[in-house]
């Protein structure tokens, strides 16, 4: 399918691009997204959580009170779970959480992100981005010509570009990465996705030959 091309100014470069029908035009498989996006939260997670059991808390070796005679329960340590400063029963360990996906999956979720994009027209191709300096000022300047203003928005670059990457750290609604690295819960996680050609470019080649590889 042939896109527009539009300038950083905002008006349509006249430029046509071609993306690729096998990625961004396919019919979107909500099952491999899910497990993709699943997968992707999943390891995102630290799974540093810890409490500890009744053993490992200091203290406690001296029986309360005697065994009988006092008419209460009985009680052979104040490190019961029953007790406040207690351990903690069946409380969370340390653990892994990720998930591994095999390369077709990933790739045909990606596909199917971007087949969506282009269904729901929230995908947009601009002209490659050459900031000489870190402006926030630039950055919003871009997404108001593009009027993209108030908008969630990721804009996916070539090749890593430092200049434009600062400009948007401190926008809340927008966000810059290289297109070699988006998932797909980053292609979905915003209302308007905005491609560099060249990452449009990056984006062809590296779907084609992850499907080359895996297909």
């Amino acid at each position: 399918m042939l896109v527009e091309v539009y300038k950083i100014n905002g008006a349509p470069s006249g430029e046509k691009l071609e993306l690729a029908d096998d990625i961004f035009g396919i019919e979107p498989n909500d099952h491999v997204i899910y497990l993709s996006v699943k997968a992707y939260l999943a390891n995102q997670r630290q799974g540093t959580h810890k409490s500890k059991e009744r053993g490992e808390i200091r203290g406690g070796g001296k029986k309360p009170w005697k065994q009988k005679g006092k008419g209460g329960a009985r009680a052979g340590t104040t490190r019961s779970p029953l007790w406040v400063g207690g351990g903690r029963i069946f409380g969370p360990k340390p653990r892994d959480y990720r998930q591994d996906l095999p390369k077709k999956v990933n790739a045909l979720a990606r596909r199917s992100a971007l087949s969506y994009k282009v269904k729901d027209e929230q995908i947009l191709v601009v002209e490659d981005l050459n900031f000489s300096e870190a402006k926030t000022k630039t950055f919003n300047e871009l997404l108001s010509n593009l009027k993209l203003d108030g908008k969630k928005v990721l804009l996916l670059t070539g090749d890593h570009k430092s200049n434009v990457y600062l400009s948007a750290r401190n926008l809340p609604k927008a966000r810059v990465m290289q297109a070699s690295n988006a998932s797909t819960y980053d292609l979905l996680n915003n209302q308007v996705l905005v491609l560099e050609k060249s990452a449009a470019e990056s984006i062809n080649k590296l779907l084609k030959k992850e499907k080359t590889l895996v297909g």
